[in-house]
């Protein structure tokens, strides 16, 4: 004999007295059980072949505010078939419209439906179209659904089969709504009417009550058994999404070396995101196809930056104080005050070196999202995020520099090969690409560094020199998941952010 808890000894008297099978709720209403509970013992009868479950797939139908409108006052093809028969038959197609209370928009589908139901003609006039009718026609099955479903909803299942193709032409004209639904009965088998039955199922309880241990019954009665090896349903905790977790662990990792973090808008000047990067206002980098510039608001004053900003545009034509040459061109205000959203981290250094909070020495970074019309690939998002950073001292030389760069791509990335490839910048001099290998990704370009150049240093008050990169942390995520595709760390799938694991 199979061992019955309480609950399931009550699910299956629950369906012998209900003659035939009967719903969960019907269930639950019967037992005083809870749904969950009644669940969990109608599972584990099924598996002893104790009950069975059907389920029955129904289509349940609702109005939708426009169908309850019509409901309530008329198909508009009904509407206006009305209004021509009190008009004697015959009425211009404006004037029923105006008549019956109806937009111009339904003048189509009017129109159409009185065609297609054979009420009446459409015959066209000289700057309108006419609707005729001899007589007003009876009631049809699309306004005998919407009758029924003005009063309750229904089931397409249990409807007659002649208005089925009403509820068809309803759904397509946007009328009524048709959900799928399943509809679970419980059956109780032969074996489950026999053990229930039976006087050998023994009564079991899910808890100790106070009066059980007070007056001693705890040691006659039996606990519910618990078997820890059964299938459950797989469930999925809230948790951190896998390259947000790994952002948060490199700002954390950074923050423990000592540097501390820097924020800035994502709409920037250009003053700030190029001009005080010692890049020429007509470098290539600054055209459109490299740039997300602002439409409105376009341009912002540049008065809050005061004399750095005359500063800064006597750098570009001659070299102010630098000992530099300059660019040897006109410096453009409007130029320079043109709006951007933010295309590098480097930005943030700015901010930071401008800031009246900045210590020397001092180390400094930021988590910067950025833009750039880019074209998608598997390596390049019109958006994206930089690990930035600078340090500043005057000990600091490039040697400093590749080491906290090879931090990054080791302990980061989990690279296994480091190589730095000379490279270019308006604002760093020297400037340093670093790259890394790991088995399974291989090669791997993640940005560029530099020490500033005194053209932008310079004109920021900063006097000593100052270690700056900007890595493509999206990439460093890559190369520590082994990704080969950086849309990858956006996509939406459910059952790739349920595998990734804890790194």
């Amino acid at each position: 004999m199979v061992e019955l808890s309480q609950n399931e000894i009550r699910v299956l008297q629950a369906l012998v007295e209900s003659g035939g099978p009967a719903t969960i709720e019907e269930i639950a209403k019967r037992t005083r059980l809870a749904d969950s509970a009644v669940a969990r013992a109608i599972l584990n009868l099924s598996e002893s072949n104790l009950v069975r479950e059907q389920v029955e797939r129904k289509t349940e139908l609702t109005l939708t505010g426009e169908g309850q409108s019509f409901a309530n006052d008329g198909l508009p093809e009904r509407r206006i078939v009305s209004v021509v028969i009190k008009s004697g038959g015959r009425l211009n197609l404006g004037n029923a419209l105006r008549q019956a209370g109806l937009d111009e928009k339904y003048a189509s589908i009017v129109t159409g439906w009185i065609s297609r139901k054979h009420w009446g003609k459409i015959e066209k006039a000289e700057s309108d179209l006419q609707v005729a009718v001899d007589a007003e026609p009876a009631k049809d099955e699309d306004e005998d659904v919407l009758a029924r479903l003005a009063v309750a909803n229904a089931v397409l299942e249990e409807l007659p089969s002649n208005l089925r193709g009403a509820v068809q032409r309803l759904v397509k004209r946007n009328l009524v709504t048709a959900r799928a639904r399943n509809d679970r009965t419980i059956e109780i088998t032969p074996a489950g009417q026999e053990a229930a039955n039976s006087n050998e199922a023994e009564r079991e309880v899910n808890s100790l009550t106070g009066e059980m241990i007070t007056s001693g019954n705890w040691e006659r009665i039996k606990l519910r058994s618990y078997n820890v090896s059964s299938p459950v349903p797989q469930t999925f905790p809230g948790k951190y999404h896998p390259y947000l977790r790994f952002l948060r662990k490199v700002k954390g990792k950074l923050v423990a070396l000592g540097f501390r973090e820097t924020v800035g808008p994502l709409v920037e000047t250009a003053f700030i995101n190029c001009d005080c990067l010692y890049m020429p206002q007509d470098h290539p980098a600054r055209e459109i196809h490299d740039l997300y510039y602002l439409k409105t608001p376009s341009s912002a004053s540049l008065e809050q930056y005061g004399d750095l900003v005359e500063k800064v545009a006597e750098t570009h034509e001659n070299g102010w104080k630098t000992g530099s040459t300059g660019w040897r061109y006109k410096f453009s205000m409007n130029e320079s005050s043109k709006l951007v959203l933010r295309s590098h981290g480097t930005a943030l250094s700015v901010r930071t070196m401008i800031s009246k909070n900045l210590q020397v020495p001092g180390k400094y970074f930021a988590i910067a999202r950025c833009f750039r019309p880019d074209m998608l690939d598997k390596t390049h998002l019109t958006e994206f995020n930089q690990a930035e950073g600078i340090v500043l001292d005057s000990s600091l030389n490039l040697r400093n520099l590749l080491g906290i760069l090879e931090m990054f791509a080791k302990e980061v990335a989990g690279a296994e090969r480091v190589r730095f490839k000379p490279d270019y910048f308006p604002f760093t001099e020297p400037s340093v690409e670093l790259q890394a290998y790991r088995e399974g990704v291989g090669w791997m370009e993640f940005g560029g560094s530099g020490i500033f150049r005194p053209e932008v240093t310079g004109p920021l008050g900063v006097k000593v020199p100052v270690l700056a990169w900007g890595l493509g942390i999206d990439r460093l995520y890559m190369m520590s998941r082994k990704i080969q595709d950086i849309r990858q760390l956006f996509s939406p799938d459910l059952e790739w952010i349920r595998e990734q694991t804890v790194s």
